[in-house]
């Protein structure tokens, strides 16, 4: 059997899978991680939360229980290199520049310190979180 008919076959199942109807949500163009993501959130290893841009646009990442505010700043990434990649947009984003203009926001509080963790902030499954533009410090 030769690699395309190996890639064929397992389309044509991807394909009967993804046409079940517990399972319309799925996007067809899934990528592992993305499917990791998704079981770990079906067992309660991780955790959605919402992330409202300064423009207003909302989106969902999902993030590790356990997790740091480090890890929310590479699902946001990854969300984001996801999109543009599916939607043909820009090639890059300067995230040092992303992360120097912009906090990350809870309840009140700037997530400053990447090595926390989110529960020291409160932060909880289906939470809110958004940017806002840092100040310049003098």
């Amino acid at each position: 059997m030769t690699e395309e008919d190996s890639k064929d076959i397992f389309k044509e199942k991807l394909d009967e899978m993804l046409g079940d109807p517990l399972l319309y949500d799925i996007r067809d163009d899934i990528t592992i991680e993305e499917i990791n993501s998704l079981i770990d959130l079906e067992y309660g290893r991780a955790m959605t939360i919402t992330v409202n841009r300064a423009d207003g646009d909302c989106y969902t990442v999902i993030v590790n229980q356990n997790g740091t505010v480090k890890d929310l700043k590479s699902a946001i990434k990854r969300h984001f290199m996801l999109k543009m990649q599916r939607e043909n947009g820009p090639k890059h984003i300067s995230w040092k520049y992303v992360w120097r203009t912009y906090w990350l926001y809870f309840d009140g509080q700037k997530l400053r310190n990447d090595k926390d963790k989110l529960k020291t902030y409160g932060i909880r499954n289906n939470d809110t979180v958004c940017f806002i533009k840092r100040l310049r410090e003098k």
